[in-house]
C-alpha cells in the first residue's frame, strides 16, 4: 500500500508538471550495489560492458534516432548503452519533448535486453556555473530539476540502471573557478538526495575531478551513500604509458571498496577525424585498459558509437567500424 501511495504522489507531481507517465513492456532484473560490485536481484555479480551513443537530440535531428541503432549496438555485444543528455538540448526540446526520446530508448532497450545509463552531459564547474562550451551550460537548479524529473519518471524501470549525475567536472586550470573535492562532494550529495528521494532504488554514478578522471580524494573522503558507484574517464593521454600503476593510484584502488565504471574509454589515430588530446592512442592502450578493468571487475562503456563525434567507433551509418571500433567490437563479442 505504501508503494502504491508513493506512486500516486509521483503521478500527481508529474501531472502538475504537465508530464504524462509512460507504459513499457518487460524489463531486465534491477541492479543494485553490494560492497564493491553491481549485482542483480538474486545476488549475481553484473559487469556493464557497452557503448556510448550520441545525444538522442542530435540523432533525432539527423533522422538516426531509431531502434536499428540499438539493434546494432546489441549486435556488437553490448549489454548497456550510455545516453549523453546535453543541457542545451534538454532546454531547447523541453522536458516533455526530450522525455519522449528517453521513453523510446527505454522501450527499445527493454525489447533488446539492454540496460541504460542516463548521463547529464555537461563539462565544467557546476559550483561556479562556468562551462567549457555553450551547449554544456546549465545551472544548479536546472540540474536538480532534471534529476527530479528523470528519477521520478523511471522509478519503476530497472532497465534505466544507472544515473550519472554529471559528466565531467573540470576547472580548466581554474579558468572556470576553483572546485575542491569537498565542494564537489557537497554538490553531488544534493543531487543524489533528490534522485534517491524520487527513486529509492536508483544507482547513482559520481565522477572524479580533472575531467572525471581523478578519484584519489575518495581514499580519505568517500561518499557514504547506498547504491553508489564511482566514474573515471581514463583516456590514453591522461597519463603516460606504462599506465597500470598510475591508473591503480588514480582510480583503480576504489574498486576495492566500491563499484567503478569507466563511462568513457577510447582512442583515435593521429589522422582520424576529430582526434584531440587526450584520445590519441591505439590498440596498445585498448588492450591495457580492457585488461585493467577485467582484472578488477570494473565496468566500462566505449566512446562513441557515432560517425561524427570523436573518438569514433563507426565510420558511417552503414556501421563500418573504425580501427578502435573493430577493437572494441571484438572485445564485446568475446573475441
Amino acid at each position: 500500500m505504501a508503494k502504491i501511495a508513493a506512486m500516486k504522489q509521483i503521478c500527481c507531481t508529474l501531472l502538475f508538471l504537465g508530464i504524462c507517465l509512460p507504459t513499457f513492456t518487460q524489463s531486465l532484473p534491477r541492479i543494485h550495489v553490494e560492497g564493491n560490485q553491481f549485482v542483480t536481484e538474486d545476488g549475481t555479480i553484473f559487469i556493464f560492458k557497452g557503448l556510448n551513443i550520441a545525444d538522442p537530440d542530435k540523432l533525432e535531428h539527423e533522422d538516426r534516432w531509431r531502434k536499428e541503432l540499438f539493434e546494432e549496438v546489441k549486435a556488437w555485444g553490448a549489454n548497456v548503452i550510455r545516453l549523453p543528455v546535453h543541457p542545451r538540448a534538454w532546454r531547447e526540446r523541453g522536458p516533455e519533448g526530450y522525455l519522449a526520446l528517453l521513453d523510446e530508448a527505454l522501450e527499445w532497450a527493454r525489447q533488446l535486453d539492454l540496460y541504460l545509463i542516463i548521463d547529464w552531459h555537461s563539462i565544467g564547474n557546476l559550483r561556479t556555473e562556468l562551462y567549457m562550451r555553450d551547449y554544456y551550460l546549465t545551472t544548479q537548479q536546472e540540474t536538480f530539476t532534471f534529476w527530479r524529473t528523470v528519477a521520478s519518471r523511471y522509478r519503476e524501470e530497472p532497465n534505466v540502471a544507472l544515473y550519472e549525475v554529471f559528466n565531467e567536472p573540470t576547472t580548466i586550470s581554474n579558468t572556470l573557478g576553483s572546485l575542491t573535492w569537498s565542494e564537489w562532494k557537497e554538490l553531488q550529495m544534493d543531487i543524489i538526495t533528490i534522485i534517491q528521494a524520487n527513486n529509492p532504488d536508483a544507482v547513482v554514478l559520481v565522477a572524479g575531478l580533472n575531467w572525471a578522471y581523478d578519484l584519489r580524494p575518495a581514499a580519505e573522503d568517500p561518499f557514504e551513500v547506498s547504491n553508489l558507484a564511482y566514474v573515471s574517464h581514463p583516456y590514453p593521454q591522461k597519463r603516460e604509458a606504462p599506465w597500470e600503476d598510475k591508473w591503480q593510484a588514480d582510480f583503480g584502488f576504489v574498486s576495492e571498496f566500491a563499484p567503478v565504471i569507466l563511462t568513457e574509454i577510447g582512442f583515435a589515430l593521429p589522422d582520424e577525424k576529430g582526434v584531440h588530446i587526450p584520445v590519441y592512442g591505439d590498440e596498445t592502450y585498448g588492450k591495457a585498459i580492457v585488461n585493467f578493468a577485467e582484472e578488477r571487475g570494473i565496468s566500462w562503456t566505449g566512446w562513441v558509437f557515432d560517425p561524427d563525434w570523436s573518438p569514433m567507433m563507426i565510420q558511417d551509418w552503414d556501421y563500418t567500424p573504425t580501427r578502435q571500433g573493430a577493437f572494441f567490437k571484438k572485445v564485446l563479442l568475446g573475441n
